[in-house]
């Protein structure tokens, strides 16, 4: 019969609609509309496609979006110093660098510079930390979203044997801390891992983020494994394409994500759904959430 399909796109739909609702609430109960600025420095084409696609979804929601755009040249000190300006803005609710940044910016001193309040993207060292003590203000937007495509489709996680391939500070290692705050068993696989498919092969829940195009085969998955893939590669031909080899898994699989239309769509809306959150916060609406309130939305 085949693997279940994880939609993300469908999936986002949904949470963008829920999204769009609380936007409209806070507007018209305290008078702010959610403000989302994002820093975009040089001219990465893959850096531009992916911020363009922020500020669409912001469009799409009402979230008023800033693109603040500079050149490579700018010094490492006059970036920290537009975080600071932006993070003394009252109207500002969310900032977000996006990633890569030029060699000769520190790109943890950044990320540090961001208002713990306004880390929007949950970045910074007390939002990565507080994963670990499972209490968190914002969390990291693609693990986030992963949790919230299992809750959506009522796939359970607590007990249950997860392996994660990819150690990597966006994805694997904030996965792992948020599947154990829902009391999985983990298991953290990278590129120094031995015999991977010994670990792999045991996960009921399976997240792959190594950046490896098809590097996970039928022979590699349990029979009724839920398949997250969080990689995007492309082919010499330039098709996009996961770190899981699609066709083989499925038929094996109980659910899988494809690529595209799997994990991605959900990384930009939690960015949103972070955002809104934010703007509550600042509004007085809602105190600091724990990781398990947040996987409710």
């Amino acid at each position: 019969m085949g693997a279940r399909i994880l939609d993300g796109r469908e999936i986002a739909r949904d949470i963008r609609a829920e999204t769009s609702l609380r936007v409209a609430d806070l507007a018209a109960s305290a008078g702010v509309v959610p403000h989302l600025v994002v820093i975009l420095v040089g001219e990465n084409t893959a850096s531009r496609v992916y911020v363009d696609n922020k500020v669409r979804a912001c469009a799409e929601v009402g979230i008023r979006s800033t693109l603040l755009r500079f050149g490579t040249d700018i010094p490492a000190d006059g970036l920290i110093h537009e975080i600071e300006q932006l993070n003394r803005s009252p109207d500002i609710h969310g900032i977000l660098v996006q990633l890569p940044l030029p060699p000769h910016h520190d790109i943890q001193a950044v990320l540090r510079t961001i208002s713990v309040d306004k880390d929007v993207d949950g970045f910074h060292l007390y939002n990565v930390g507080g994963l670990v003590v499972g209490r968190t203000i914002f969390s990291p937007c693609t693990p986030y979203g992963v949790m919230r495509m299992l809750d959506h489709a009522a796939i359970p996680v607590e007990g249950r044997n997860v392996t994660i391939v990819g150690a990597s500070n966006i994805v694997g290692k904030p996965m792992a801390l948020m599947m154990m705050a829902r009391d999985a068993t983990v298991s953290v696989c990278h590129a120094k891992t031995r015999d991977l498919a010994q670990y792999t092969i045991l996960a009921d829940i399976l997240v792959v983020a190594a950046g490896v195009p098809r590097l996970i085969g039928a022979q590699m998955v349990r029979t009724g494994a839920v398949v997250i893939d969080v990689g995007i590669n492309r082919d010499p031909q330039g098709k996009l394409l996961g770190d899981v080899d699609f066709d083989a898994v499925r038929a094996k699989a109980s659910y899988i994500t494809p690529v595209p239309g799997g994990v991605g769509p959900m990384t930009v809306t939690m960015l949103l759904v972070n955002t809104v959150s934010a703007a509550e916060r600042i509004a007085g609406k809602v105190a600091r959430a724990p990781i398990s309130a947040q996987a409710d939305g």
